[in-house]
C-alpha cells in the first residue's frame, strides 16, 4: 500500500493515480468514510486527464488506527504531510461535510503561499461552526451530536445502517430511488474505521470554528450545497461560509441531499469540471 508517515508516526494511506505531471486534485472524505467515497470522481477526472489523489484520515479506513490526534489541526497537518511527500503543486483541493473542514483548514494553515493550491472546493461543508452557540445560533444543539457519540459508542453497525438508510442520501424522502449498494458501500467504509477516531470525530466535525480559516482563503472557492441537506443544513453552513469567503461562490442544488457527490455525480462532476477549468 502507498502511504506516508507523519511526524507523529501515523500512517496515512493514499492513492495516486494518473500522469505525474498533469495538475492535481486532491480529494477529502467525509466523516466516517474513507478515500472509497470518491471513486466515481477520481475515474471521472482520471479520464479528463487530472492526476487524481485521495486519503483515508487518520483512524480511518486503511490508515493507522491510532487513538490521538482527531482534530481539525491533525487532520490538515497529515494532509500537508500527503502533499509534501508527493510535492504537489497547483492543487485543487475537493472536500465533502467533514473532509471540506479538513480543506478549509489545510489550505488555510499550510497551503498558501507556497503555491500547493489553485482553487478549493466545499461540498456539503461543516464550516464556519455546526454547533448552536451564543455567537452561532442558527446551528445544531449539543443534544444532537451527543446522541450520534451515544449511538456510535451502543453499536455503530447499526447505526451506520440507518444513517445512510435515512437522512445522509436523503433515502428518507416520499419518492426517494434507494439504492442498496450505496448503502452498503457507506456501511463498509464506516466499519473499516477505528471506534475511538470515529467517536472523537464527531467532536472535531461539530465544534471547530472556522471562520478564521475561512477568512483566510485567498484561493478561488467554490462552495457546493443541496438545499434539503438534513446533516448540515445550508442556512448555518454554505451560507455563511460564501459570506466569509474572499474569492467565493456559492452554488445550490435545489433538492439535494448531502450525499449529492455519490447519488448525483452525473451533475456534481461536471460542475466540479468547469469550475476547475474556469
Amino acid at each position: 500500500m502507498s502511504t506516508v508517515t507523519t511526524k507523529d508516526g501515523v500512517e496515512i494511506y493514499f492513492k495516486d493515480w494518473g500522469p505525474k505531471t498533469a495538475q492535481p486534485i486532491v480529494f477529502h472524505h467525509g466523516w466516517p468514510l474513507t478515500g472509497d467515497d470518491w471513486d466515481t470522481q477520481m475515474l471521472y477526472f482520471l479520464d479528463k486527464g487530472f492526476r487524481v489523489i485521495v486519503h483515508d484520515r487518520r483512524g480511518h479506513g486503511r490508515s493507522s488506527q491510532v487513538g490521538e490526534g482527531h482534530d481539525m489541526d491533525h487532520y490538515a497537518a497529515d494532509v500537508a504531510a500527503v502533499v509534501e511527500h508527493l510535492d504537489l503543486r497547483d492543487a485543487v483541493h475537493i472536500g465533502h461535510s467533514t473532509g471540506g473542514g479538513e480543506v478549509a483548514r489545510y489550505v488555510a494553515k499550510h497551503g498558501q503561499p507556497q503555491g500547493r493550491v489553485a482553487k478549493a472546493v466545499l461540498v456539503s461543508a461543516v464550516p464556519p461552526l455546526m454547533l448552536k452557540t451564543a455567537t452561532n445560533p442558527g446551528g445544531l444543539p449539543i443534544e444532537v451530536f451527543d446522541g450520534i457519540r451515544s449511538a456510535v459508542a451502543a453499536n455503530r453497525a447499526q447505526f451506520f445502517l440507518d444513517f445512510p438508510s435515512g437522512p445522509f442520501y436523503g433515502f428518507n424522502r416520499p419518492g426517494a430511488k434507494v439504492s442498496q449498494g450505496v448503502i452498503n458501500n457507506w456501511w463498509r467504509q464506516g466499519m473499516t474505521g477505528g471506534a475511538k477516531a470515529l467517536y472523537d470525530g464527531i467532536k472535531a466535525f461539530s465544534e471547530t470554528d472556522q471562520t478564521e480559516d475561512l477568512k483566510s482563503i485567498d484561493v478561488p472557492t467554490l462552495v457546493m450545497h443541496g438545499d434539503d441537506d438534513q446533516v448540515v443544513p445550508i442556512d448555518n453552513s454554505a451560507k455563511l461560509a460564501v459570506k466569509l469567503l474572499k474569492n467565493g461562490t456559492l452554488k445550490v442544488y435545489p433538492g439535494y441531499s448531502h450525499g449529492m457527490l455519490t447519488i448525483n455525480a452525473d451533475v456534481i462532476n461536471p460542475d466540479l469540471l468547469a469550475f476547475i477549468q474556469s
